[in-house]
C-alpha cells in the first residue's frame, strides 16, 4: 500500500480554503453594508432638498413680500417627520429676498440639507414676463 497515492485534500488545505473564503465573504459584506450606508443617505439628502424646494415654492407663490425673519415648522413626508427652517435676508437688491431653507430630522439638530432661492416683488398673475418684453411691441410680428 505504500505505493498508492490517496486523492483528496488535507486538513490543512481545506482550512487554508476555509480561511480564504471567510475573509472574502467579510470583505463583501462590509462594503455592502458601505452602499446600504451611502443609498440611505442620498435618499435622505434628497428627500430633504424637495422639502426645502417645495418651502421657497410655498413662499413665492404666496405672491407676497416675504418679511425678513426666521420661520420654522414640521413636515410629515415619506413616512418621516422633518424639521425645516426658513430664513429670509435681504439680497442687497431692491425687493429681491434671499430664501435659506434648512432641514433636519424632528428630533436631530443636524442639518441635512439646506437650498437656497430667491424670492422677488409680486405681481400680477400673467405679468410675471412684463420686464422681457419691454421695447419688444413688434416680437409677435412675422414677417
Amino acid at each position: 500500500m505504500s505505493g498508492l497515492r490517496r486523492k483528496g485534500f488535507t486538513l490543512v488545505e481545506v482550512m487554508v480554503a476555509l480561511a480564504i473564503i471567510a475573509l472574502s465573504l467579510t470583505a463583501v459584506a462590509a462594503k455592502m453594508g458601505r452602499m446600504i450606508d451611502t443609498s440611505n443617505s442620498m435618499r435622505e439628502r434628497t428627500y430633504a432638498s424637495w422639502i426645502a424646494q417645495n418651502k421657497i415654492a410655498e413662499l413665492r407663490l404666496a405672491n407676497v413680500i416675504p418679511e425678513v425673519t426666521a420661520t420654522s415648522g414640521e413636515v410629515d413626508y415619506a413616512n418621516t417627520i422633518w424639521r425645516w427652517r426658513a430664513v429670509v435676508s435681504e439680497s442687497g437688491i431692491e425687493n429681491l429676498f434671499r430664501v435659506d431653507v434648512s432641514i433636519s430630522y424632528e428630533n436631530d439638530d443636524a442639518v441635512i440639507r439646506t437650498v437656497t432661492g430667491f424670492i422677488g416683488e409680486p405681481v400680477i398673475p400673467g405679468q410675471s414676463n412684463r420686464s422681457w418684453d419691454r421695447g419688444s411691441e413688434n416680437s409677435g410680428a412675422r414677417e
